[in-house]
Formats: structure tokens, C-alpha cells, sequence
């Protein structure tokens, strides 16, 4: 998932406001932001290396640290601790850690199919991804409209009120992330639009992943908290 995790941040936030949103933002998505900096590092290399020819299904790589099951008791842990240490709070530690094993289990549903730990282990997961990736986006978009529903309900009884410019930025980022993974689904932006050959020398793909991801914590964060109706 892409925007979906994200969601799941707004609940916690909404639950634990002192937890501030961006530590929910970036505990949803926190396998994903190990990943891509496991990229780097030469332990989890990504594939293509353009971005002009990365489709959902193409992505080729082993997440071995950063998704696979057994890493994930290390993760849960590891951000549990950091809530715990910088809010002072058990509860606050405790619904990060629930964040990032809330983001193993939407994968596990849809995502990319992940082992007990390293390829020659059991598959853990439905894959969806590979074998049938039209319906994990539909699965992230209810999941996604189910949980802003909650979110905009439980505000409205709080008495929190949205303009409804501000809720069409909240909603319009998960309805970016559906709509970006339905065009790069099964096609490349260079099949779509017929884009010359380019021969970068260096991986476009994770930096553009990266941007993504950062601003779509950024974006949210603001819009999010911009929320007292003038």
C-alpha cells in the first residue's frame, strides 16, 4: 500500500493527539522508509532503476529486512521504544509499535508477497501485487475511505470542523496515491506516454519513491492539522 498505511496514521493521531501526527505519519510507513534506505546501502536493491519503466507489478526486490515477518518483532519494538522514550508514554509507544505491525498486516493483504525471513523461507501474504494487483489497489481504496470516514465522523462528534477546501486536500492526497498505483499498476510511464529511451546513468526509481513518500508525510501532516474552521 501507499496512501492506505497513511490512514491508519490519522486514527492513531486522532486517538493520541500528544503523539503528534508526523511520528504516526512515519511509524505507518516505516517498513517502507527502512526499504528504500536499505537501497542504498546495498541490502535491499531495487529494481528497475528508471522510473520511467517501474510498474507495481515489476518492482524486483528482496525486502528481507525491512518487510519480511521475523524483522518486523525488531521494528514493532524498535518504535515503540522511540514513542515511549520521546512522549513519555506507554500508550503513545505502544500505538506506533501497533502502526507498524498494522502496516505488515494490510500488506500481508495487499501487497507484495514477503517470507518468515529470506526467500527460501515460507511466503507470507496474499501477493496481491503479482497475481491480481488491480484488486489490492481496491482493496487500499476502501481501506483508505473507510478509515477517513471514521476520522471526519469521530472529529464531527468532537466538534472539530473542517472547511470543506481543507477536507478535499486531505482526501485528494489518498485519491493521488489510488490513482498513481492505477496507472503504474501494469504500465510504465514510458509505454503510457511513449517516452524515449533515456539511459540515466544512475536509479531514478528510489529518489522519486523517497520524494514521494516524505511529501505525502509533509502534506498530510499540514493539511491535517490545519483543521480549526475560520
Amino acid at each position: 500500500m501507499l496512501a492506505g498505511h497513511y490512514s491508519t496514521a490519522l486514527l492513531a493521531y486522532q486517538k493520541f493527539p500528544k503523539g503528534t501526527l508526523i511520528f504516526f505519519l512515519i511509524a505507518s510507513q516505516f517498513q517502507d522508509l527502512v526499504w528504500l534506505t536499505l537501497h542504498y546501502l546495498g541490502i535491499e536493491p531495487t529494481e528497475p532503476n528508471s522510473v520511467e519503466e517501474v510498474t507495481l507489478q515489476g518492482i524486483d526486490v528482496n525486502m528481507l529486512f525491512s518487510h519480511d515477518l521475523l524483522p518486523q518483532l525488531f521494528w514493532v519494538l524498535a518504535i515503540f521504544l522511540i514513542g515511549r522514550l520521546i512522549f513519555k508514554s506507554t500508550k503513545i509507544g505502544i500505538a506506533g509499535g501497533l502502526l507498524v505491525l498494522g502496516h505488515f498486516i494490510l500488506d500481508f493483504i495487499s501487497g507484495y508477497p514477503h517470507h518468515v525471513f529470506g526467500e527460501e523461507t515460507h511466503t507470507i501474504g496474499l501477493g496481491l501485487y503479482h497475481s491480481n494487483v488491480y484488486l489490492a489497489i481496491a482493496i487500499e481504496g476502501l481501506v483508505s475511505t473507510l478509515a477517513l470516514f471514521y476520522f471526519f465522523k469521530k472529529e464531527k462528534e468532537k466538534g472539530i470542523e473542517r472547511t470543506t477546501k481543507n477536507k478535499f486536500y486531505i482526501i485528494g492526497l489518498f485519491v493521488f496515491g489510488v490513482v498513481f498505483l492505477l496507472l503504474i499498476a501494469t504500465t510504465s510511464f514510458k509505454d503510457w506516454f511513449g517516452l524515449p529511451d533515456l539511459n540515466v546513468m544512475f536509479n531514478t526509481t528510489i529518489p522519486t519513491l523517497i520524494l514521494t513518500y516524505i511529501g505525502m508525510i509533509f502534506y498530510l501532516n499540514y493539511f491535517v492539522l490545519k483543521k480549526i474552521k475560520n
